[in-house]
Order: C-alpha cells, then structure tokens, then sequence
C-alpha cells in the first residue's frame, strides 16, 4: 500500500497522480513528501506513472540505516532532474548465518525522513515475503569479480546481493542505478550482473566514497564503534593515503605497495587486517604492476566491525 505525504517541495501542491488512482487519503499525511510503496505492483504503478510524465527514475538501494553517505547519492541524483526511488530492504540472502542479520540497525522512519529531505520521490520498502516469496529457488551464482576479497571471507555474499539487485532492477525498470564506490568489490559484481543479464540499458552511476572530517569511509557499521574503536578506524584511510604517496614517489610494484599499505595496517592500535589488495576495479583481478589507474582495497576488523575502505591510485 502507499501512502502519501504532503512536501510541496517533492511533489507539488497537489498530490501527483499515481498517488490519486490509489485512493489515498488525507489522513495519511505528513511533512515528508515521500510515497512509500510495499508491494511491487504498487511500486511499478509508481515507476510506470512517473514515466509517462517523461521523469528519469534512478534508485538508490540501500538496507536502511542511511547515513549522510547515501543521502549524497540521493541528493546528486535529484540535482541531475532525476526522480529518486529508495530501496529500504534489509535483505537476509546476503547474511551468512553467524552475521549480524538480527542485530542489522532497523530504523525505517528516520530513513523515509531522512530520504525525503534529500528530494526522493518515493521509497520501496517491501518485506521479505514480498521479495522472496513462498518457494523461491533462484539465486544468482557470479564468478569474475566476485571471487577473492569480500567473497573469499563472506562465500555467500555476492550470491544475494546479485539476486536483490538483480530483483529490485527487474521490480522497478529504473533509468539508472546509483551504488557507492565504497563498496567497491558489490560495484563490480552489480556491473557484471547488469551486462550478463542484459539490463545493461540501466545506467549504473557510481558515487565518490563520502567521508567523515577524519577521513573514516561513512558505514552504518561504524554505528557500532566505541569512541577509541572510531579513532582507530581512521587507519584505513591514512593507509590508503600512505599508499597514494608512494605513487606519487614513482613505485609501480604492486606486490610493494600492498605490502607497505598491510604492514601499516598491522601496525596501527586495535586494528587487525584482512587485506590490502591492488586490483582492476571492473574485474578485480590482482594487478601485479601499476600502468594504470589502479585500486587498492583494505579491509580490517576494528572492534565489533570488519571494514573496508578503497581508494584509486593515480598515474599521470
């Protein structure tokens, strides 16, 4: 069902008309201006409403939790003309089963706010049945950039987010998909799906890594840092940045490179590293020598939470 919100600022002064042909009332209002759809009839309506009035309709998948992060990814797509729809759906396929499923943060008020404030015009939060319904037997197994990194140390991971993204491209029929470059490793195995799937006539636009003042990568994880534990994940990024210098100084070795950037992460209080990989951003194979813009990836445990951070290094 959905339900209509009334911010001028979203959808004008008269409730647009995908929201009308469902009948919604008046007592189901508030300042947000944000449609919220269940089902994936009612986002489909929705979608298929806004195309014939010629929009451009991105999404913006998320699991929740939103962070100032993905409202970055909102904000510049409306700041394109686009019209923005928010996935919110914690999605139990990519959660092995000693992960943090039942501990994930839920807080979808505050996210349909917080997306709302950003522009979006609308906001898809189905329930699992709705997304896996009784009997489902599908799943999308990739190779390629799947394998090594994220995939080694959470097997089943890229399996269900392929399928969910995979599924919510095939629910909406957007014009464009917009991912974070934080999760460098997803971008690649979304980008393969996309092409191998043939819905490579979505546009997939990768946003820049939005950061904290101290340079942490922003997460919904970093929720559950302690104090000393946030301090400590700033490693990641200087890491990173000790590994830009070294560039800049002319090295070229990769193997080198990495391992000055995981001797620095082992170095570093309240740190214990994964990896520390040079990799080709689209096929995350290993790269060996740096004739490229090349990307290297880290991924550390800190406290309670294993992040990861990335970062291009540049040549002239």
């Amino acid at each position: 069902m959905l339900s209509r919100w009334s911010d001028q600022r979203v959808i004008g002064q008269h409730c647009c008309p995908v929201l009308r042909r469902f009948g919604i009332s008046s007592t189901q209002q508030s300042a947000t201006g944000v449609a919220v759809a269940r089902s994936i009839s009612d986002i489909r309506s929705l979608v298929g409403d806004l195309r014939s009035r010629d929009a451009h309709v991105t999404i913006v998948p998320t699991m929740g939790a939103l962070h100032a992060g993905h409202i970055a990814l909102i904000e510049s797509s409306v700041s394109r003309g686009e019209r923005v729809v928010v996935s919110i759906f914690v999605n139990p396929t990519q959660f092995a089963a000693h992960e943090d499923l039942s501990s994930y943060p839920r807080q979808e008020a505050r996210d349909i706010e917080m997306a709302a404030e950003a522009g979006a015009t609308a906001i898809f939060a189905p329930s699992p049945d709705e997304v896996y319904p009784d009997g489902f037997a599908t799943s999308i197994q990739v190779h390629g950039p799947a394998q090594g990194f994220e995939g080694a140390s959470r097997p089943t991971h890229f399996a269900g987010v392929a399928t969910v993204v995979a599924k919510l491209l095939l629910m909406t029929r957007p014009d464009t998909i917009v991912l974070g470059q934080k999760d460098a490793q997803q971008v690649a195995v979304v980008r393969r799906v996309m092409t191998d799937l043939n819905l490579d006539d979505i546009s997939l636009v990768v946003h820049p890594i939005v950061r904290e003042d101290d340079g942490v990568a922003m997460s919904s994880r970093n929720r559950y840092l302690s104090s000393q534990e946030r301090l400590n994940a700033r490693a990641l990024s200087r890491t990173l940045g000790h590994a830009k210098d070294l560039v800049a100084r002319g090295e070229r070795d990769a193997t080198r490179i990495a391992d000055s950037a995981l001797a620095m992460l082992n170095a570093s209080d309240g740190v214990v590293p994964d990896y520390a990989a040079l990799v080709d951003a689209s096929t995350f194979a290993p790269v060996t020598h740096i004739d490229r813009n090349t990307l290297l990836c880290v991924a550390a445990q800190v406290g309670p939470a294993r992040l990861i951070d990335n970062s291009f290094l540049l040549i002239d």
